[in-house]
């Protein structure tokens, strides 16, 4: 390890503003002191990546997601393991190792990946696939992760390619564009919905069929029951849009749950899930099981085409992030921000 750790450290007085700056801190402020502790290893950190949590940490605006400061955000971060705390298993961990960690409260409970360094527990690394670098896999990072679980999650349900037209919306943002290319390139007929009036163009070559506005959805979201139109649903909005798009959902239809940037509170008829046997799911990406993990990330790392995954992407170094996160809250999520660290 160098003789400083470079981090984009948040500080907040009381109840005051949060206050992000970059700035060089010294390795024994790192989780453990001096060295690893039991259990944990230390990751020399490559790239980061700014997901919609992150802006929320990072501005302040996501009231109790951080409760101790000073803190290093981050919810991602891929790297090469430099250190080994005693107890850890060499098949879990080895200096070397190509890692990622996304979601285990990383970034939140725990010191994150906007920093050179990070030291996690050893049991919440993944090894990062061979055909993806650094920079692509924070390109997928908890974005795609979330993503890739919410196709499982209909595939599990039995939404096959063929049996429907399957609705994200959300679609510009992390998760919904990336939602929208696995599913397309999987097979399936996909209808994009976003409040965005000049994303149809990127929606389609992203592999949607069919584009619509947001508010046609949350006018629907007072009906008991709706025209049936969706074998499947990847929801990363939440709100009135959840339930338009779960009263039109057709019969013994799957509707993956996994966000709320546009409400946390769902009011909708029971009418849905009793006659028409609609299935709502909902997806986490933080505790998701580690033992399973590997294969979705395997998935994940050959169902995104290399180059519509880099047009996807913007870059930012650490002291670039602050202004980026505030972009994103107040533009909405467009794609996907990699986050350069070393």
């Amino acid at each position: 390890m160098s003789a400083t750790v470079r981090a984009l450290l948040l500080e907040r007085d009381d109840d005051g503003p949060v206050r992000a700056g970059v700035t060089e801190l010294a390795p024994a402020t790192l989780p453990g002191g001096d060295a690893p502790a039991d259990g944990e290893v230390e990751v020399a950190v490559a790239r980061s990546s700014l997901n919609y949590k992150d802006a929320l940490i990072v501005t302040g605006a996501g009231g109790p997601l951080v409760r101790d400061f000073p803190h290093v955000p981050g919810i991602d971060l891929a790297g090469t393991v430099t250190a080994v705390g005693a107890g850890v298993d060499p098949s879990v961990a080895a200096v070397g190792d190509e890692v990622l960690v996304t979601g285990c409260w990383l970034g939140e409970r725990r010191w994150g990946g906007m920093a050179t360094t990070a030291r996690v527990p050893a049991s919440w690394l993944v090894r990062r696939p061979a055909d993806l670098d650094a920079a692509r896999a924070m390109a997928l990072g908890t974005a795609g992760f979330t993503a890739q679980l919410c196709c499982d999650a209909l595939a599990h349900g039995g939404v096959a390619p063929g049996s429907g037209t399957v609705l994200v919306t959300g679609a510009t943002g992390g998760v919904g564009s990336l939602a929208v290319h696995l599913l397309a390139r999987s097979g399936h007929t996909v209808a994009a919905a976003t409040g965005d009036p000049d994303a149809a163009g990127r929606l389609h070559d992203l592999g949607a069929a069919e584009v619509l506005p947001r508010a046609e959805l949350e006018e629907l979201a007072a009906r008991p029951l709706a025209s049936a139109r969706w074998a499947g649903v990847v929801d990363v909005a939440g709100g009135a849009v959840l339930a338009g798009a779960l009263v039109s959902t057709a019969p013994r239809g799957v509707v993956a749950a996994c966000g709320i940037a546009g409400g946390r509170r769902l009011d909708v008829d029971l009418a849905p899930f009793f006659a028409r046997g609609v299935v709502l799911a909902g997806v986490d990406s933080v505790l998701h099981p580690m033992a399973d993990r590997p294969g979705v990330w395997a998935r994940l790392a050959t169902g995104v085409e290399a180059d519509v995954l880099d047009r996807l992407t913007t870059t930012v170094d650490l002291a670039g992030v602050p202004a980026a996160a505030h972009d994103l809250l107040a533009r909405g999520g467009r794609g996907r921000t990699v986050v350069t660290v070393a």
